[in-house]
């Protein structure tokens, strides 16, 4: 396609405008002969700075916020708060309608987003439909930047049968919504499952980061909104809204049933058994069968496609072994881990509870003492310990966790990974339950700039055959 075409909204002089490009990079690395690259601005780094290196690989134009001397192609400067959208639409222009006789869900939230969206994509594929999901299990990123995203939807719905109802369910997160990555996609469903106290050392306080939240349920993005409204902000959103919204909740499920192997529910008049594990799994499924019910689903069908569902990677994911059992699971906010922990309280409240987790480096600072408190709060012993340190002293992130516990000897702090849950392990007589927490499906450890790998599940798991 010509420059032109690609960015429509910016006035281009005549020899600028007829470029020919063929892809649409923000990341130099990525970049090929007839790549459009944008230096995207960020909270570390300057994207512009890379420019050389993406004209190396083949890039023949760049767009960014400022001029870039010393290259030998074409630079368009647009403004900081027009960037993101304008490369979004150009990845649009080149990749085509990516979303084409496709319903699209946005799942928003701070935790659940994950399981939300492969249970949709799950239940749509038990019922005969074409499903997917994108987001934290697909991508390096929850939602890649639009070039990568618009690509994988482009991808994933090429192999979907053309005489079949096909779903998509996008994890969106609420750096997206800021950054405009999506601008140009249209959600049938926007859904929204909760907001506490996550990535505020990007939106700075919860009232900007609920406004990122809400910005995927305006017209111009979406048809009908489906808000869990047990939720405080939930409630808020829908009272909110101008488009239709239907409201999920607790009460939507009745004789509720919970073992640490499987779950049972009443749901519109359906039996629910589903090998989902967890009161939070109750809440993420009854999202899941409203969203599809919403799309057209048979209820009926639905509840019975629900006992074909397998555990989300990383998310209440069990291992027993002679009357123990083990938990792996992605919660890293204070909310997260406070309802795991809680969930864990009501589905084997005689054993012991003992818990493994750790605070991610380069992040939300602010969180880390609170999810201290939590852990021991609910927890009969407690190994505090390294999560992806990346640039961080892993000591220093400990430090902050404890800074407000007392001396307390329900918990103790271990650096290495592996070498705390394998104390934790040692910790654990029968019928106690052991959490892992904050990594989850992940299969490396970010020390610096380098990544090794480490599974908690394959972990746990190795260690649980020698007790």
């Amino acid at each position: 396609m010509r420059l032109i075409e690609v960015l429509s909204n910016i006035e281009l002089d005549g020899a600028i405008a007829s470029i020919d490009v063929a892809r649409v990079e923000i990341d130099s690395r990525e970049c090929a002969p007839g790549t459009l690259f944008f230096g995207l601005p960020g909270t570390q780094a300057d994207g512009a700075s890379y420019a050389q290196a993406a004209v190396a690989n083949g890039a023949v134009c760049v767009v960014a916020t400022h001029t870039v001397d010393g290259l030998s192609v074409p630079v368009i400067v647009v403004r900081a708060e027009d960037i993101f959208r304008e490369c979004t639409l150009a990845a649009s222009a080149i990749v085509g309608e990516a979303q084409r006789d496709v319903s699209l869900v946005g799942i928003t939230g701070t935790n659940a987003k994950t399981s939300v969206a492969t249970l949709v994509s799950e239940l749509a594929q038990a019922i005969g439909w074409n499903g997917a999901s994108i987001g934290t299990l697909t991508n390096a990123r929850t939602t890649p930047a639009a070039p990568e995203l618009l690509r994988t939807i482009k991808q994933m719905t090429s192999h979907f049968a053309s005489t079949t109802r096909s779903v998509l369910a996008l994890e969106v997160s609420s750096h997206a919504l800021d950054q405009q990555r999506i601008e140009g996609l249209h959600f049938q469903i926007a859904a929204f499952t909760n907001l506490s106290h996550d990535h505020l050392d990007y939106h700075r306080d919860m009232e900007s980061y609920f406004k990122a939240k809400a910005l995927l349920f305006r017209s111009t993005m979406a048809d009908e909104a489906m808000v869990w409204t047990d939720d405080p902000y939930g409630e808020r959103l829908a009272e909110s809204l101008e488009i239709p919204v239907e409201r999920v909740s607790r009460g939507d499920a009745s004789g509720i049933c919970l073992s640490l192997n499987s779950t049972e529910f009443l749901w519109r008049g359906n039996r629910v058994h589903t090998p989902l594990i967890g009161s939070y799994n109750v809440d993420n499924l009854l999202m899941a069968l409203a969203i599809m019910r919403m799309l057209g689903a048979d209820e009926k069908d639905l509840a019975n496609a629900a006992s074909t569902l397998l555990p989300v990677p990383g998310r209440f994911q069990v291992l027993q072994n002679r009357g123990i059992s083990a938990v792996v699971d992605y919660a890293h906010t204070p909310a997260g881990l406070r309802r795991l922990l809680l969930d864990i309280h009501e589905i084997n409240p005689q054993g012991r509870l003992v818990t493994v987790f750790g605070c991610g480096g380069d992040r939300d600072h602010a969180k880390r003492s609170t999810m201290g408190q939590v852990a021991t709060e609910l927890s009969d012993a407690v190994v505090i310990t390294s999560d992806n340190p990346r640039f961080e002293d892993p000591n220093a992130i400990i430090d902050e966790v404890v800074k407000d516990l007392s001396t307390q000897s329900n918990w103790q702090r271990q650096v290495d990974r592996r070498e705390a849950i394998k104390t934790a392990v040692g910790m654990l007589e029968e019928g106690d339950v052991l959490v892992v927490a904050g990594k989850g499906h992940e299969k490396t450890q970010t020390v610096g700039s380098e990544e090794f790998e480490f599974d908690d599940y394959t972990v746990v798991r190795e260690l649980m055959k020698r007790i």
